[in-house]
């Protein structure tokens, strides 16, 4: 028998608490929670050796005995060999042709389970391989669970997002160790409400399985195609709750039994680091929130933040994008008001985000944006749209408040250049990728940052109105088109034309805070240009002072040194 022997390879993730940041942070919109029933999920994936790029595998035909080499995640050494199904389709980035979207944060749990089995199938590797062989969510989970259980499953707690046209889930899951395998739950979320999670396992208690009525169910391969009826929103493995019985984890009874306090207790960190990017999403969107601003600063005692909320307004694909910009403004944690901000209010801490001062310990805080972003996106699918059509991966890369979300289609068969694979890395600068002009930019931003972020914004909505607005008129015209070929033809015109107007416009703007901003100054601008005068001389940039509490610390520090005399 004929064995093919093919290579996925993935991007690299590195995952923990405080030390080195946890990672990634995800928001999930059902079509009742949106303006125009668009499901929606975001994904930033954080880490500091991640590098930005968009992944695209065409969809295929496979031979009867054709095999697919994984190469685990995080050392890219071979982990598994398993079987391709007869087709596999066609993704992009997290999202195939289908809409079948996907993304996910880490949690890690217990000790015991953090690294699974240390065989099998790792959390990267599921997601793109559950998208080549998905077209739905319930489809997805299905997927899921007969790879793990097949091949084992070589992690340990890790939260999805699973969207396609009509429904978003939220599935979370970790390994066994002793065993092959996996133990999780998945939960959909009602129409009209928005989930998130950001490194912490968030499904508590579930619905159990209660006779034909019931909402839950425990999947195995007897009722597997139980995951199809659709009165069902929760589906687990059938030994969710006797695994963690049977390793001393839990002694309860199945109905008070909670998935995240069982896998993944609750710590300080787990708080202030993760569950509070959640608060800071639903906080925005969402009346009542301030009650839960205790349990998002640490406090185990304090009530609880929900698994979903119903958001106060439908939200737009520029709503979800601006969820993932905060820094906690508005919040005890605003990371632009305290001291760590400098004089100009830079809302971000270099590393590391735990400190110690006189034997007590402190902490950064760590918001959705933050600079170590590798690439984010917001993924949208479309109902009442063609596939190929109704699939959008608005992408971007590097901090998610200075990016730029540029519309990749998901019938597209060219990746943009700025975003290719192979083109740069963390280590090999390229002139044409995306990722080190973001970075270029974002990066001088630091210096002097409440003046030059204004910049940015401006140019970063400009663009982003734009594609919206372009977007929404062609696909009202191009959901008439019955040639697919002319169809897709004109999907990547449109994704490449609007990339390429997004590194132009950014190039510009690189250019123009350099001079701008150079020395600490600040040069007049009108219309997009440096103000000069008559005989062509640049007018006296202006030199705004420090705030007066700056100037109060340099006293209070070296005062005597430079007091006038």
């Amino acid at each position: 028998m004929k064995r093919i022997l093919l290579v996925l390879t993935i991007f690299t993730f590195q995952f923990s608490i405080f030390n080195s940041a946890s990672a990634c942070t995800n928001l999930i919109v059902s079509k009742g929670a949106s303006t125009d029933g668009s499901t929606f999920i975001t994904y930033a994936a954080d880490s500091h050796t991640r590098y930005g790029q968009l992944r695209y595998c065409p969809a295929a035909d496979h031979e009867p005995g054709e095999m697919l080499k994984l190469y685990n995640y995080g050392s890219l050494k071979f982990q598994i060999e398993i079987a391709q199904p007869a087709h596999t389709y066609q993704v992009v980035g997290f999202i195939n042709e289908h809409q079948l979207a996907m993304g996910e944060t880490t949690w890690g749990g217990r000790e015991e389970l953090a690294h699974g089995s240390g065989e099998g199938i790792d959390y990267g590797n599921l997601i793109y391989v559950t998208l080549q062989r998905a077209k739905n969510c319930r489809e997805a989970i299905k997927v899921m669970h007969e790879l793990v259980s097949t091949y084992g499953y070589s992690d340990g707690g890790e939260s999805f997002s699973i969207a396609d046209p009509d429904e978003v889930w939220i599935f979370e899951i970790i390994g066994k160790t002793s065993e092959k395998g996996a133990v999780w739950v998945a939960r959909r979320v009602p129409d009209g409400y928005i989930c998130g999670h950001a490194n912490q396992a968030r499904i508590t208690t579930f619905p159990w399985e209660k006779g034909n009525k019931s909402t839950g169910i425990s999947i195995s391969s007897k009722n597997i195609k139980r995951i199809f009826d659709k009165e069902i929103e929760c589906v687990y493995s059938e030994d969710v709750a006797s695994f963690a019985r049977k390793r001393g984890f839990y002694n309860g009874t199945d109905a008070n039994f909670s998935f995240a306090d069982t896998y993944n207790p609750l710590t300080f960190s787990g708080l202030r680091a993760c569950e509070a990017r959640v608060y800071a999403m639903f906080n925005r969107c969402a009346d009542g929130m301030k009650k839960y601003e205790a349990f998002a600063m640490g406090d185990k005692t304090a009530e609880r933040l929900p698994l979903w909320v119903k958001p106060n307004r439908k939200l737009t694909v520029q709503d979800c994008m601006a969820l993932m910009r905060d820094h906690f403004e508005g919040t005890p944690m605003d990371m632009t008001q305290d001291v760590g901000a400098g004089p100009f209010h830079c809302p971000y801490r270099w590393r590391p985000m735990d400190f110690e001062v006189d034997g007590q310990k402190y902490v950064h805080e760590r918001a959705i944006s933050t600079q170590q972003t590798g690439f984010s996106f917001v993924a949208q699918c479309r109902k009442w749209l063609p596939n190929k059509l109704g699939g959008i991966i608005w992408f971007g890369v590097d901090d998610t408040y200075s990016t730029c979300y540029c519309p990749i289609y998901c019938g597209v068969t060219q990746v943009p250049v700025c975003f290719e694979e192979g083109n740069g890395s963390m280590s090999r600068y390229s002139e044409t990728a995306a990722f080190w002009l973001f970075n270029r930019v974002s990066n001088f931003c630091y210096l002097r940052y409440d003046a030059m972020i204004q910049d940015v914004v401006k140019v970063q909505q400009e663009l982003e109105t734009d594609f919206v607005r372009d977007e929404a008129t062609h696909a009202k015209r191009w959901a008439q088109e019955d040639n697919e070929r002319r169809l897709v033809g004109e999907l990547n015109r449109f994704s490449n034309d609007r990339a390429e107007r997004m590194m132009r416009r950014w190039k510009e703007l690189d250019q123009m805070l350099l001079m701008k901003y150079i020395d600490g100054n600040i040069k007049h601008e009108k219309d997009g240009k440096i103000e000069t005068t008559e005989t062509g001389v640049v007018r006296f940039p202006k030199q705004p002072p420090y705030p007066e509490w700056f100037y109060r610390q340099i006293v209070n520090d070296k005062g005597e040194v430079l007091r006038e005399k």
